[in-house]
């Protein structure tokens, strides 16, 4: 495995690496604190079917636990730092991990969760252990990544192997690091929450030398002055931050110098046009879009030129994939007609889910022929336009959200005869959850309760914004829940 970090530790021991405006780190310390992270994680005798879960807010203790993880050639489960003791603890079970590696916000969550896991805390304290180097021939292992559950509980996905190719190209896969230009004493800079796959490719880049500046969280101003205080290369941002960036007064964003960008790569979900149009406009021909899933890993790109001449479009598929336009039946479509986004993987790297062998042979629709979730058309130059979602899925702020999880939770208050839970659209987050609720007859219940009633159950972000009653049937004559019906039905009654 490549040892930038060392290199760096010898190079330019005293330079920053990290930083997380609380926490700072030199090459020196960082190579140090990891040497001795990932020696102690080798002296625990963790199996290969076990793995190690990281919880851990926005820092540069949790950069830290997912390069020794890395280092020591485990499998990692990032573990959203929202998530309630209940849901870490079933992923915890699920992903049959031996250690949590938290920090002091979140240690109290991982103990309510773990049972016979062994939780350390790393913000108090680096293990005692050697700090001398890893060995060089350990391989990374495959992360297990959890997403939200289409059936009430999350599902681990376990990446293809285009994420992780092991080795010393592991810092340069098809993502992020090889397609931007950012010098290896360029900084990159986290704003998206360190538990899901794209801001981690900021993480991996510590391992080419490259430093990080990581934001606890998001805010507007904040990251404009970190730009240019920073003088920031790259980074990486979903549409919602985009929004926000623009919602500034023009005469305030006009304050910051922000011309030290070369790349900001956005994903996570389909981007305005007029979004992106205003955002190349004030960052100039910087951003490169990246579409796929946690699945399926990246499966297009498209950089600011080719979106200006193909606007709307998500790029064209990534070298290794083969890119399809399907009807329900498998048939391939031509350019121009709608039908499901599909891929195939040309190197035999297949997306599967963890324990879960049914609902990895329904997201196939024919040989190797993975079902994304989202509808969309092809033009004759084989660039990919997205129209619809096939699935019930939300994307709010960027993130996926499948609306069986809070429908799970309602079904269980005894005011509830029926639910199905929506996403209509929202300025700021691209989409918000609205839970349409038949109560249970002659029953006495508020929306305040109900929405109280998500948030004691679920991390927050699961849970509806709103809760509206009906006094119909939600469901068909066959008893099903058509999701895209309610949903106009519902748009159109708030419109007239």
């Amino acid at each position: 495995m490549v040892h930038g970090i060392a290199q760096h530790a010898q190079q330019v021991p005293d330079q920053v690496a990290i930083t997380d405006g609380t926490t700072s780190w030199t090459w020196a310390q960082l190579n140090d604190v990891l040497n001795r992270t990932t020696n102690w994680l080798l002296a625990q005798d963790i199996q290969p079917d076990q793995r190690v879960a990281v919880l851990g807010e926005n820092s540069v203790h949790t950069a830290l636990a997912h390069l020794a993880v890395t280092y020591a050639g485990l499998s990692a489960v990032p573990v959203n730092f929202h998530l309630t003791a209940d849901e870490v603890g079933y992923i915890l079970r699920d992903a049959a991990v031996h250690t949590v590696l938290c920090s002091a916000r979140t240690a109290p969550t991982a103990r309510a969760a773990a049972v016979e896991v062994q939780v350390v805390d790393l913000t108090a304290g680096v293990p005692d252990a050697p700090n001398d180097e890893p060995p060089t021939t350990i391989r990374p292992a495959k992360p297990l990544y959890y997403t939200s559950g289409t059936t009430g509980r999350p599902k681990g996905v376990t990446l293809p192997d285009q994420m992780f190719p092991g080795g010393a190209n592991m810092i340069e896969h098809v993502d992020l690091i090889a397609a931007s230009p950012v010098r290896a004493n360029g900084r990159h800079l986290v704003v998206a929450p360190m538990h899901h796959t794209g801001p981690m490719t900021g993480v991996r880049g510590l391992m080419a030398g490259t430093p990080l500046v990581i934001m606890q969280r998001f805010n507007a101003g904040q990251v404009l002055t970190a730009i240019e205080a920073e003088r920031i290369e790259a980074t990486m941002m979903v549409p919602t931050h985009f929004s926000r960036l623009l919602a500034l007064p023009k005469h305030i964003r006009d304050r910051y110098d922000v011309s030290s960008i070369t790349r900001i790569v956005h994903t996570g979900a389909a981007c305005p046009v007029h979004v992106k149009r205003a955002m190349i406009e004030w960052f100039g021909p910087v951003l490169l879009e990246a579409y796929g899933s946690t699945e399926a890993g990246t499966v297009t790109m498209i950089d600011s030129a080719e979106w200006l001449a193909h606007p709307g479009s998500v790029g064209r598929a990534m070298p290794g994939y083969e890119l399809t336009i399907r009807a329900e039946d498998g048939t391939v479509l031509p350019p121009g007609q709608e039908g499901l986004v599909c891929v195939r993987s040309l190197t035999g790297a297949h997306p599967r889910y963890h324990g879960d062998p049914e609902k990895t042979r329904r997201s196939y629709i024919a040989e190797d022929v993975f079902v994304i979730g989202e509808i969309g058309y092809l033009d004759p130059d084989g660039y990919l336009y997205l129209t619809d979602r096939a699935t019930d899925m939300v994307v709010s702020g960027g993130v996926n959200v499948y609306p069986a999880e809070s429908e799970a939770v309602l079904r269980t208050h005894p005011a509830v005869a029926d639910v199905a839970v929506i996403g209509i659209p929202h300025a700021d987050l691209g989409e918000q959850l609205v839970a349409l609720v038949r109560p249970t007859a002659g029953a006495q219940v508020n929306a305040a309760e109900l929405v109280t009633w998500t948030r004691d159950r679920l991390a927050h972000y699961k849970c509806p914004a709103f809760i509206e009653f009906v006094g119909s049937d939600l469901r068909s004559a066959m008893g099903k829940l058509n999701k895209r019906k309610l949903r106009d039905a519902y748009l159109s009654v708030r419109s007239s």
